[in-house]
């Protein structure tokens, strides 16, 4: 493919230019920076038709070796390149290279990516570290839109999962630099997250997250809390720069999903949370004739605490102690369930609470552990009534409680991996439910790809627009001249109205058909048809103009 030369032109002047006269510039480089400024009338002539297969071949399989920068040039990233020192950059190649990253990107689309490690693929030890509150959302985006290769970001971390959803100007080198971001944000090697990550592109990525939403891929079927987090995700996005459209439409989509599964299928008939499992598997260890007796304890009266409280009532619990960091919230809850009695003890009074309960569920956002070794080692023994060991249902990411009281004879530790015991009675059910809701999601997600799809028309609508107005300008222009300059305002705008109102009769047959709902592949196929017919026609360029908006973007990144 041809590059614009005069977009290619004016780009690289101008850096060029301001970058020959920086005071950072090296006395050699300074002079093939001008001389590649006054000659760049050239570079439109520079062809790059072998630059897009170069960097589908760096796409397939990422360079190993980047010693011979002569060799590899269209095998590295262009914009890692722009990023490297002014002093040492040679800026006639920086030309070429720029033009290479042009060549390459106007034919390849962006790819909707995710990244993640979930309790199906990565122990809690793994989930824990990578695990990004809430709070952090947000610096989250804008720190992974800053990475070379990604246009926008969303971030869905639970206690079950940790998934970077990202749209790629390139999947493999989107992929690097989010994985390598994560290590770095976590600690954990590269190599070790490789090892326990899933990933899915496009079509593939956007049924993971509709499965997600419609509670499919939990660990208890249909559960309602993933959809919640869903809705918290946009939520929390709004407003972000980086949770852009794609993004944005893809969990918002989601999220219809998840309410037309829920209310088209059975699947959340009869469905546990997680909180409900922790409480059935706390039951499950401890002796039958111990279920109306034993001493509960709730540490958290967040969301998940909470309903572990109503399934704890649920089972005939009658009395509990919650530790809370403050009242409100228990209160709250007691107002909502007067048969039960709830004792409220501040986050001070913990480790006495714990001395006298026989089960402790921990679920709260606090980062570091709750208990270690230390704290429980001491605590007088459970009565053998109640089994002989003081039971702890860790249902929080990263855990409240650590694996090292497993070590005491006098203890026992459960988390979220553990709940899998609980789940896995009624697996036909369960199955037979999920073949209901995939219907339902095939459809969707051939909707959303669909609608996805009706994005590309976007920047032809605006600028066929664009250039309509403009002839519309110039001849209004030229028949006020012609009428003098003493024309009344009101025949001055019934004639601007008439130039309006023409052109918009002649622009609504074209702009219906690049118009589409999305939901008919036909109808689609034909609007990206006309699309192309329209930009052929009057030379729109809009695929040029699209990418100049996304080299800009990076362009200004770098510099920054």
């Amino acid at each position: 493919m041809a590059v614009s030369s005069a977009f290619v032109g004016a780009k690289l002047e101008a850096l060029l230019v301001r970058n020959a006269s920086s005071p950072s510039m090296s006395a050699s480089a300074a002079p093939r920076a001008r001389r590649a400024a006054l000659s760049r009338r050239n570079w439109g002539m520079i062809k790059c038709e072998a630059a897009p297969d170069a960097l589908a071949q760096a796409d397939a399989a990422e360079p190993t070796n980047a010693a011979s920068f002569s060799a590899s040039a269209s095998s590295l990233s262009a914009l890692e390149q722009l990023k490297t020192s002014a002093a040492d950059r040679d800026w006639d190649l920086l030309a070429i290279i720029l033009l290479d990253f042009l060549a390459g990107y106007t034919k390849e689309r962006s790819s909707i990516v995710v990244i993640g490690l979930s309790i199906h693929t990565a122990p809690v030890e793994m989930r824990e570290k990578l695990a990004v509150p809430e709070a952090e959302w947000p610096r989250a985006i804008s720190e992974l839109c800053g990475l070379n290769h990604i246009e926008e970001a969303a971030v869905l971390s639970t206690c079950n999962r940790m998934e970077i959803y990202v749209v790629a100007l390139s999947r493999h080198r989107g992929v690097k630099e989010v994985t390598d971001w994560m290590s770095k944000t976590s600690g954990i090697p590269a190599s070790d997250i490789c090892e326990h990550r899933f990933l899915l592109y496009d079509q593939d990525a956007t049924q993971h997250i509709f499965e997600v939403s419609a509670g499919l891929d939990s660990l208890v079927l249909g559960e309602g809390q993933i959809l919640a987090q869903v809705k918290q995700v946009v939520k929390v996005g709004q407003g972000v720069v980086g949770f852009g459209r794609n993004i944005s439409g893809l969990f918002k989509h989601a999220i219809t999903v998840g309410k037309r599964v829920r209310t088209e299928t059975n699947i959340a008939a009869g469905a546990v949370s997680v909180s409900s499992a922790a409480v059935e598997l706390a039951l499950m260890k401890l002796p039958e004739a111990s279920h109306s007796t034993a001493r509960m304890l709730v540490v958290g009266a967040g969301k998940m605490g909470k309903l572990v409280i109503k399934h704890l009532a649920a089972k005939g619990c009658t009395k509990m102690v919650v530790v809370n960091r403050t009242e409100d919230r228990v209160s709250a809850i007691r107002e909502e369930m007067k048969d039960v009695e709830i004792i409220y003890k501040p986050l001070t009074e913990m480790l006495t609470c714990t001395a006298e309960a026989d089960v402790v569920f921990t679920s709260t956002a606090s980062e570091t552990p709750l208990f270690l070794k230390e704290h429980v080692v001491d605590l007088p023994p459970v009565g053998s009534n109640e089994g002989g060991l003081r039971l702890f249902v860790d249902i929080s990411v990263p855990r409240n409680v650590g694996a090292c009281v497993n070590d005491l004879e006098t203890a026992r530790v459960y988390n979220v991996d553990d709940l899998k015991e609980v789940v896995a009675a009624n697996k036909e059910d369960r199955l037979r439910k999920a073949m209901e809701a995939q219907a339902i999601i095939a459809e969707e997600s051939g909707q959303f790809e669909a609608w996805r799809d009706s994005l590309e028309t976007v920047p032809t609508i605006k600028k066929l627009r664009a250039y309509a107005e403009r002839i519309r300008g110039a001849e209004l222009g030229k028949c006020l001249s012609k009428m003098g300059d003493d024309i009344p305002k009101k025949t001055r705008k019934a004639v601007d109205d008439l130039s309006r109102g023409i052109v918009n009769k002649l622009l609504h047959g074209p702009m219906q058909h690049l118009r589409c709902d999305g939901s008919d592949s036909r109808t689609l196929s034909e609007t990206l048809e006309n699309m192309h017919a329209l930009n052929r026609m009057f030379s729109l360029e809009t695929e040029i103009s699209v990418l100049e908006q996304k080299i800009r973007a990076k362009v200004e990144q770098s510099q920054n």
